[in-house]
């Protein structure tokens, strides 16, 4: 550039020549008649070149300046998008590459799936069985015998036309498919970087779904969805609106409308009145939030809306719409179905293990409450749908329960709790109730559980397990796997000082709890006391994140945001936990600080035969340093601490660890522990939140532990919990360090991949 500014003065004097000049512009040669001269557009900093002697050389600088500049930035866009051109044709054929094949895959499994289906394909109704540790069978698995396939014939047409103008209108005419929906989803796919999935789909995308799918949003469960659909629309016809009607949940675990139509109003299909029928049809848009028994006003509702959609397409008049909307509905009161607690357990733990077969994500850490409800809906719906595809596919369930030690179980919480007759007005069972489970602390699998006491009267009528059902604030027996452990982790020893400060101060607002100071005490005191300023105190110090990090990491399934509070150190919980997740949890202890996720499935088959159940992998919750040392304080609380009176070491030779529980007011009670052989979890309380008058954890729940452990350890040889000293946390301690000196952060980060958390622990040294 620096030529083009060269002899400004020539060019200045010539400037000035120039301009005294009338110079007229100059005549353009012409071009041949009948040819037209073409010229091509020179760039604009030669084109101000030309111009430089009828300009001024400030002028003439200033336009060059940017003139090149603009040539220069239109050189560098254009060999940019040339470029982005080149990247995104490349990654458009990776991903051809790479995407295509699966595509074709799922067109051809559609094609095979459909082929091979026939009319019984949909009519399924084949029950599971469930053994128990001997191979005795347990009980039989099958849906409810209400629950009736009807012809397409049978169906009313007033249940057709609610189905096609409210969830497909074009049913009748489309493929199976409804392509605005399908750009839709993928619109939505690409905007949401992989979180959107929804998509309005077809009838014959929602039988495919509920017939060969599982129900997890993602765009490859999509693809095979309208390829099923597609392959389904070809070879059946007015076939696929009865499948349909007879393989859909209207809640409540109720498949199909002859089955609705007998839960809900008592009567046969061809009885149903047109506000009936379309009051069925809402319901399925979600089971769970259009629940009849729960939420029979959300349902009514929708049922007016899907009467208006009839009204507007015009399969019913306005009288008949005035009319229906007018008429009350009146649904008949459920019948709870009875089952004994090992049944209702396993059949709990093999719907869950479908679930996670077929891809379901389950979650335990949410950002807020809303996030929360919206998982436990599409958990609710998710989880009713594998319990109809257990109870019609056949499935061999085989346990590691032992029906001899559930049924001592069941004696002893009888008996712990016979003082107490008290009736609950609503239900008629026991108001007075109790929970205990059992964990093999070798094989890491429930083998006992009871979920209530007997009560012969009531047999068929009322069945909740509360030993997996029920999530009951756990009051101090929370504080060992979701302060004390982590404490020790962090460099705190049984040793330590603590404070034990004052509770209600600290739950003052604004108050900087680290600042309050209380009596000072070991750690070891501390726990064997149940002090819990102390727990309080260092719960705040970790923080709740952190601490309870520890807790979601076992999978307890309802630690809420609302939890994420210094309370939670005392187990004053939103929901609150099972005795199913604290056995589990004090099991992880027992093992150091190694934790399985608990189940009572040992080998599970499908109808075929073939073997479909994988052992749960184990992975590391504690430190083994901080576990053992965690379990060692622990038995202080039988020998010096608040279950003293238990007086354990005079009824067995086997050593144990143990704490009690109990919340304000005694509305809870709990007691937890564990042997080398069993971990052990009882809770006693209402069902509805009632204070338990002369109920402390050192009364009715240790005495049922006690008596349960020593049914479970009967005729076991004396033990003792040993240290696994060869791990490496006990090799930084012995440093005069704590295994965690070298932590730097730990944090939880969701991952671009939907729905995906990972945990990131950085370290240095």
């Amino acid at each position: 550039m620096a030529k083009l500014f060269e002899d400004d003065e020539l060019y200045f004097e010539e400037y000035k020549k120039s301009s005294r000049r009338n110079a007229h512009p100059r005549q353009e040669h012409a071009a041949p008649e009948g040819r037209k001269q073409k010229r091509k557009k020179q760039p604009l900093y030669k084109r101000v070149k030309k111009k430089r002697k009828t300009m001024s050389p400030a002028a003439y600088r200033a336009s060059m300046f940017f003139a090149l500049l603009l040539h220069c930035l239109g050189k560098f866009l254009k060999d940019m998008l040339a470029a982005c051109a080149v990247f995104a044709a490349a990654a458009l054929l990776a991903a051809s590459i790479i995407v295509l094949p699966r595509v074709i895959e799922w067109k051809v499994d559609a094609d095979r799936i459909v082929e091979e289906s026939t009319a019984a394909s949909f009519q399924i109704n084949e029950s599971s069985t469930i053994y128990d540790s001997d191979g005795t069978v347990l009980a039989t698995l099958r849906e409810s015998a209400d629950q009736k396939y009807i012809p397409y014939e049978e169906i009313p047409e007033d249940v057709v036309n609610a189905f096609i103008a409210v969830e497909d209108r074009t049913f009748w005419e489309n493929s199976g498919i409804d392509l605005k929906g399908i750009v839709r989803v993928v619109i939505g796919y690409i905007t949401s970087k992989g979180e959107e999935v929804h998509g309005t789909s077809t009838i014959t995308q929602q039988l495919a779904r509920n017939v060969y799918l599982t129900h997890e949003l993602s765009i490859e469960r999509k693809g095979k969805e309208i390829f099923l659909a597609l392959a389904l629309s070809e070879k059946y016809s007015k076939e696929i609106m009865e499948f349909y009607v007879n393989n859909i949940c209207y809640a409540n675990g109720i498949y199909g409308i002859a089955g609705a139509a007998k839960a809900y109003f008592d009567k046969d299909v061809d009885e149903l009145t047109l506000s009936e029928c379309v009051y069925l049809c809402a319901i399925l848009n979600s089971p769970t939030y259009y629940d009849p028994y729960v939420y029979p006003e959300r349902v009514l509702e929708r049922r007016d809306k899907i009467l208006g959609d009839m009204l507007e397409v015009g399969f019913i008049t306005e009288e008949e719409y005035s009319a229906a909307v007018s008429e009350e509905t009146h649904i008949q009161k459920p019948t709870y179905e009875y089952n004994d607690y090992e049944t209702t357990y396993t059949a709990d733990c093999a719907i869950r293990y479908l679930m996670e077969l077929d891809g379901f994500r389950f979650e335990y850490e949410w950002d807020t409450m809303e996030e929360y409800e919206s998982y436990q809906e599409v958990y609710n719906d998710t989880y009713t749908a594998y319990k109809h595809k257990l109870y019609t596919g056949g499935c061999q369930i085989y346990t590691s329960l032992d029906t001899d030690l559930s049924a001592s179980l069941q004696e002893i919480l009888d008996e712990q709790l016979s003082f107490n007759t008290e009736l609950d007005e609503d239900t008629g069972i026991y108001a007075l109730q109790g929970a205990v489970t059992v964990v093999d602390n070798e094989t890491r699998k429930v083998v006992g559980i009871v979920g209530e006491r007997t009560q012969e009267e009531t047999d068929g009528m009322y069945g909740l397990n509360r030993a997996y059902q029920s999530y009951r604030q756990p009051g101090s027996a929370f504080k060992p796997i979701a302060v004390y452990t982590q404490a020790l982790m962090e460099g705190y020893t049984a040793s330590s000082t603590v404070e034990n400060i004052n509770v209600s101060k600290a739950r003052e607002p604004g108050v900087d709890v680290q600042s309050l100071t209380g009596t000072k005490m070991t750690l070891r005191r501390a726990v064997e006391r149940s002090q819990n300023g102390v727990a309080w105190k260092i719960f705040d110090e970790l923080t709740p994140a952190y601490a309870l990090s520890f807790v979601t990491n076992m999978h307890f399934a309802k630690i809420v945001p609302d939890d994420y509070y210094d309370a939670s150190s005392l187990g004053s919980l939103t929901y609150g936990v099972t005795t199913v997740e604290m056995a589990e949890a004090y099991s992880t202890l027992a093992n150091h600080g190694d934790h399985v996720n608990a189940t009572c499935i040992v080998s599970m088959k499908d109808s075929h035969g073939d073997e479909i159940y994988e052992e749960p992998s184990s992975r590391e919750i504690y430190t083994d340093k901080a576990a053992d040392d965690m379990v060692d304080i622990l038995k202080g609380v039988l020998t010096n601490g608040t279950a003293s009176s238990l007086r354990w070491s005079r009824s067995s030779d086997i050593e144990a660890f143990a704490k009690t529980g109990t919340t304000n007011d005694s509305k809870d009670s709990w007691f937890c522990g564990a042997t080398p052989y069993y971990s052990i979890a009882v809770w006693v309380g209402y069902d509805t939140l009632k204070t338990l008058s002369d109920l402390y954890a050192s009364t009715y729940p240790e005495s049922i532990w006690k008596e349960s452990m020593l049914a479970a350890t009967e005729e076991l040889e004396a033990a003792v919990f040993e240290r696994n000293t060869e791990d490496a946390s006990y090799t930084e301690a012995l440093r005069g360090t704590s295994y965690y000196d070298y932590l730097l952060a730990e944090m939880t980060v969701r991952a671009f991949l939907p729905g995906i958390r990972l945990r990131i622990t950085v370290w240095s040294g």
